[in-house]
């Protein structure tokens, strides 16, 4: 694909980058750490721009929350101490599974959600903590919960866009709460096949009080299992409940067959991976199985 590219330009804002986009006229492209790009080609490609020096690289405390630049490399994520104690350490353990080393130390928090992968392995824990996105456009900013920018992204509505930010709120925190995530790949750097991010939190008789999971790899894009965590609140947390959560979850998913996975086999691993991270979030909320 590179043969085909015309120009590559390096801003030094945001606003500097959306001229370029809009200059572009559909055929430029947003590259940080290019790892996403580089892999998925595209001879429609004329013009990259390099969005590093645009100010986009940071993990901050703000009111309620953090906040993450988009150009974040998953190494900073995994490697940061701000992070350690934040839902359990959930996003430094994502992004510590994505890819070797050399590719988290050049791949972005940005890139890994605006490729839309539906194996994307910071969306599952995102899509539980409840983080909100932030896109620039020609005519200003918004912020949107992640899901929808995810579904936004995949439909390829955000093309003249730059997602410059990811917030998140406080996560929920205290004894008697536990987070997770699993994923299976075929080796340990490679891609997911299925990955589950979970959490939730116990009464002081071990009913659960509220829980949170989400898959990847298992449809379209990354997925909030909704009706699952319905069915576990209110419920004393057990390994019956367990299973009969991971069946539900099994008969939910939506998954295809590819290259590296049958969909009966992705299916069946939703299940057992929904069943470890709830396992873990139970043990680590002080809950007996």
């Amino acid at each position: 694909m590179f043969d085909q590219v015309e120009a590559f330009w390096r801003p030094a804002s945001v606003p500097e980058a959306l001229r370029l986009l809009q200059r572009g006229k559909g055929q430029a492209r947003i590259v940080a750490g290019g790892t996403d790009l580089a892999v998925a080609g595209g001879n429609d490609v004329r013009f990259l721009i390099d969005i590093t020096r645009a100010g986009l690289s940071y993990i901050r405390r703000k009111p309620g929350g953090l906040a993450f630049g988009a150009t974040t490399t998953l190494s900073e994520i995994a490697d940061a101490p701000l992070l350690r104690r934040f839902a359990g350490g959930l996003l430094p353990r994502a992004a510590a599974t994505c890819g070797s080393v050399s590719i988290r130390n050049m791949a972005t928090i940005g890139g890994n959600l605006a490729n839309a992968s539906p194996a994307a392995d910071l969306a599952t824990p995102l899509l539980i903590l409840e983080a909100s996105a932030v896109i620039a456009e020609a005519r200003g900013r918004r912020k949107l919960p992640i899901g929808d920018y995810l579904e936004g992204a995949a439909a390829g509505r955000f093309s003249r866009s730059i997602l410059v930010e990811v917030i998140l709120p406080e996560a929920p925190r205290g004894r008697k709460c536990g987070w997770s995530f699993q994923k299976l790949g075929r080796t340990t750097v490679d891609i997911s096949l299925v990955s589950v991010a979970a959490g939730l939190a116990l009464d002081a008789r071990g009913r659960v009080r509220w829980a949170r999971i989400s898959l990847g790899a298992v449809g379209p894009t990354a997925i909030r299992a909704v009706a699952a965590e319905k069915f576990l609140v209110g419920k004393v947390a057990d390994a019956s409940l367990v299973a009969g959560t991971a069946a539900r979850i099994a008969r939910a998913v939506q998954p295809i067959s590819d290259i590296r996975a049958s969909a009966d086999y992705r299916r069946e691993m939703s299940a057992v991976l929904t069943t470890r991270a709830l396992n873990e979030c139970v043990l680590q909320a002080g809950g007996c199985l």
